[in-house]
């Protein structure tokens, strides 16, 4: 019987391509260990992004493609996930607690961002990670309600708060600090100092991923947000339709602008199937997500449909994620996550926490 060698076992792998990453694992780095014991194979995985849903898959998939070389007679996958913090905006400080922050954003009002947000966030916490929710809608805060959470949050300290937890995820919202009915009558200035308070004096507990859900536009609230808060990565939502898709590229180019990776498009409301005949059709448009992407080359992170169950379970206070966890709505959504963590995770890595701080004393 042939000698099997960690060579032939590594080639062997290089023929699988991550479909989240979109490179093969060997040349991602996160093969860490190759051990060959006669005709067994024991392969180490890390992955940077957090994939539960998909690591039984991964598991087959790198199994069957070491199997197939000459003499191995046993093949063991061991996967493990290590999320890392990385790089945010030049001159911004890291927050204690958060290793990466994700804005998700709409250049439009109206097209689902608030729904998605959740469901992401749902959908992380779902594969593994350590998640938070901020609602940064000072005028027209929607969380507690999705979340189907009410009442002040605690604050142990009387000056900062602890944040609530909903379905496996921490969040903070200025709902939870006002009446529902309560119009929000300020300006720029105390919006964007309010949504600095709920994010800094907030207790998060050692979060992977802290998914921020913007107001639509590009105002006071998201250039503050862009300029001083260290985000690692945006999503942009829109649907197909020209005119949101309009709105949603001004958002875009803003977080370019800023030097905050775009990590992709979430397309919703992408198609409409009639829950009475089946009959699909493009509603608000066809591929307009597709097109932006190729157009500014940034990725299609995945497409929702028009389906009553989002509006309905998110209104009810259990949004589709855990309220419907193996629907195929879900399955999406999970999906959307994984390629939106795998993304960041071929991003740079921020240093700035392994660094002491340097203090120059005249003694």
């Amino acid at each position: 019987m042939a000698e099997v060698s960690q060579a032939q076992i590594e080639t062997a792998l290089k023929d699988y391509v991550d479909p989240y990453m979109e490179k093969d694992l060997v040349s991602a780095k996160c093969i860490r260990n190759i051990a060959v014991d006669g005709g067994k194979v024991t392969i180490d995985v890390v992955l940077g992004f957090p994939a539960s849903g998909y690591e039984d898959e991964l598991k087959a998939k790198l199994a069957e493609l070491a199997g197939k070389v000459e003499g191995v007679s046993d093949v063991a996958v061991n996967i493990s996930t290590n999320i890392v913090s990385h790089a945010v905006q030049k001159g911004v400080e890291p927050i204690q607690g958060i290793k990466n922050i994700i804005a998700v954003a709409s250049g439009k009002g109206g097209v689902g961002k608030s729904t998605t947000a959740v469901n992401l966030a749902l959908a992380l916490a779902a594969e593994g990670a350590k998640v938070g929710v901020l609602d940064a809608d000072i005028y027209g805060p929607s969380m507690p309600r999705m979340l189907g959470v009410h009442g002040q949050p605690e604050s142990k300290d009387g000056k900062t708060l602890e944040p609530v937890v909903a379905h496996g995820v921490q969040a903070m919202s200025i709902g939870f600090l006002v009446d529902e009915e309560t119009p929000m009558i300020w300006r720029g200035p105390m919006v964007t100092q309010a949504l600095q308070q709920l994010l800094n004096d907030t207790n998060w507990a050692e979060l992977d991923y802290l998914v921020i859900d913007l107001p639509p536009g590009t105002g006071d609230t998201q250039l503050t947000l862009a300029q001083q808060v260290p985000v690692s990565g945006a999503v942009i939502v829109t649907t197909p339709q020209d005119i949101a898709l309009l709105d949603a590229r001004k958002g875009l180019k803003m977080f370019q602008k800023v030097e905050v990776p775009v990590l992709g498009i979430v397309e919703n409301m992408s198609t409409h199937i009639c829950s009475n005949c089946g009959h699909e059709e493009h509603i608000f448009g066809e591929g307009g997500g597709q097109r932006m992407s190729e157009q500014y080359d940034v990725d299609l992170l995945g497409a929702l449909p028009l389906d009553i169950r989002i509006r309905e379970e998110t209104d009810s206070g259990k949004p589709t994620v855990v309220a419907e966890p193996e629907a195929r709505i879900s399955q999406i959504y999970r999906d959307i996550a994984r390629r939106t963590a795998a993304r960041l995770s071929t991003q740079g890595k921020n240093y700035a926490a392994k660094f002491p701080k340097i203090v120059i004393q005249n003694n």
